[in-house]
């Protein structure tokens, strides 16, 4: 990115810059699209920016800096939030010494995922500040109020983005730093950090009068803003839907609200009772309406069918004139599919030939369901291939249970897979079960971005590296297998019969690097073996594990 004081940034790229401008002496997250640009690029910019397993993990180590009082961003996509809720709920109860500052990119429309959940709950539940930007110079002044909100009252703040404003370009002016971080230190408060149940009362009770004073601190802040205009139509909206109604109707007066939780009810309640109609306008879940109607403020909102989907300038119009007619179909678009000479096919086409059961998982090969495989049956969330596959082993009969496999992909078995391998080891089947580990090298659904798998950081630099196979074996797994399916389909399959025959347990690792990613793997492994001192297995030796 240049330093210029204007340019045209992705609302991704807006918070990455944001990052460095505020000081932030660590990021952390897991890919996933929308997110996934804000960590590379602050990495690009010259931050602290890694790669962590998994989004809890990813969380509880920005907790940790957070209570050493550093500056911390954790990004994630909006499922990522479901798997870092656990540390989340609670750093909400033991609050953090420097700053927190969580993004959360929600995907309404279901671009790339696999639900439409609405993160503004979230805020809710755990009892957390969030504040939510509608383009990318929001998107990079928010984040500083993020930080400044999370340092004052010492509590996490998430930052709720969407896909629209992940991706798409503004103008952003810079603004120069927040004010120079704290040097981080470490100050001992047990009763403030161990959340026993003699702690955790009393914290609760302080969490939710920080959230009290949030609110009064909300009903004045530059976060939310009136413009004033017609009376006879107002239209309170937050995020995305902020552009697209004042394109939808420029002469209306206008409630853009920055902070969605907790709201500013008193001045919601001034903008309604000052405009003829007032009508809520928001993507996702009615949060926003179904919330400012239980504080008695009587408001519009739009139909249950346009609850579906993202957001448009032509639904907005329709949502404003009362139109619940049925919408035009939009048209129909190429179906995604798997890459020509993907590694993956070779065993998708088998899947189909020996008509599993297949218990898939979240990656580019989720694809595989689509035709000519069809060879997929489940996909629910990251690692859920052998938490299902072993449960459909247990129940079904014999002959059914026997044409049950899992597949999930590296990454995905590094981020939640392990534990659904444990389960497998712990209790396992009677007819065992096979687990087929398709090891391409990269994290390819979302960029080609490394894993621990990888050996690699964040920027491709060398570090240790988690063996799929050697993590297998000492788990207690004796039959682990390491095959590249596609020069020798027939080996492949007959490995697959003969597993699939078997009481015991199997991990099939059908490794072969992804064809978009191979070239570049190649010049990281000869950057590292020429780091290393030529050695020709950088990957593997003892200087290059060390970093």
């Amino acid at each position: 990115m240049s330093p210029m004081d204007r340019m045209l940034l992705s609302g991704d790229e807006a918070v990455a810059l944001a990052a460095f401008d505020a000081g932030i002496a660590l990021g952390r997250g897991y890919p996933g699209t929308p997110s996934t640009e804000i960590l590379e690029a602050f990495s690009a910019l010259g931050g602290n920016a890694q790669w962590s397993p998994n989004e809890k993990v990813a969380m509880e180590v920005g907790l940790g800096a957070a209570f050493g009082g550093g500056r911390v961003l954790i990004t994630m996509k909006h499922v990522g939030l479901n798997v870092a809720a656990d540390p989340l709920f609670t750093a909400a109860y033991t609050g953090v010494s420097g700053a927190l500052v969580v993004v959360a990119a929600d995907d309404p429309g279901m671009s790339s995922s696999q639900n439409e959940q609405d993160s503004r709950r979230y805020a809710v539940a755990a009892a957390v500040p969030m504040i939510e930007p509608s383009d990318s110079q929001e998107s990079y002044d928010f984040f500083f109020a993020a930080v400044e909100l999370s340092e004052k009252w010492h509590i996490p703040v998430i930052l709720r983005m969407t896909t629209r404003i992940c991706h798409s370009k503004t103008l952003v002016s810079r603004r120069g730093s927040n004010g120079k971080a704290s040097a981080p230190r470490f100050d001992r408060d047990i009763k403030g950090r161990v959340m026993i149940p003699a702690y955790a009362r009393p914290a609760h009770r302080r969490l939710r009068q920080k959230l009290a004073e949030i609110a009064q601190w909300a009903e004045g802040c530059g976060l939310n803003q009136r413009v004033v205009g017609e009376k006879s139509l107002g239209i309170i909206a937050n995020g995305i839907t902020v552009m697209h109604a004042m394109e939808a109707a420029p002469g209306a007066s206008f409630l853009r609200l920055g902070t969605v939780h907790p709201l500013p009810m008193r001045l919601i309640r001034g903008f309604a009772q000052s405009v003829e109609r007032c009508l809520v306008i928001e993507e996702g879940d009615p949060y926003l309406v179904e919330s400012i109607r239980a504080a008695g403020i009587a408001v519009d909102g739009k139909a249950e069918m346009y609850r579906f989907g993202e957001l448009s300038v032509e639904r907005v119009t329709r949502i404003i004139n009362r139109d619940e007619s049925p919408e035009p179909v939009p048209p129909r678009g190429k179906p995604p599919q798997l890459c020509p000479g993907c590694p993956y096919r070779t065993v998708f086409e088998i899947f189909r030939k020996l008509d599993l059961i297949v218990a898939g998982d979240i990656g580019c090969y989720t694809l595989g369901v689509l035709p000519p495989f069809e060879a997929m049956d489940t996909c629910v969330c990251m690692g859920a291939s052998l938490g299902v596959g072993l449960g459909l082993r247990h129940v079904l009969p014999e002959n059914e249970a026997r044409r049950v496999v899992s597949v999930i992909g590296d990454s995905t078995f590094v981020h939640s897979g392990i534990s659904g391998l444990v389960e497998m080891i712990y209790n396992p089947p009677k007819t065992g079960h096979v687990l087929v580990i398709l090891d391409n090298g990269t994290t390819a659904m979302t960029g080609q971005q490394e894993h621990p798998g990888t050996g690699r950081t964040l920027n491709h630099d060398p570090t240790g590296k988690v063996r799929l196979e050697d993590l297998a074996r000492s788990l207690g797994v004796k039959n682990v297998h390491v095959i590249d399916p596609t020069p020798d389909p027939d080996a492949f399959e007959k490995l697959m019969k003969e597993r699939l025959a078997s009481n015991d347990l199997t991990v099939l690792i059908a490794r072969r690097p992804c064809l978009l990613a191979a070239g570049k793997i190649k010049e990281y492994e000869k950057a590292a073996a020429e780091k290393c001192g030529g050695c020709r297995h950088a990957e593997s030796c003892d200087s290059a594990n060390a970093g």
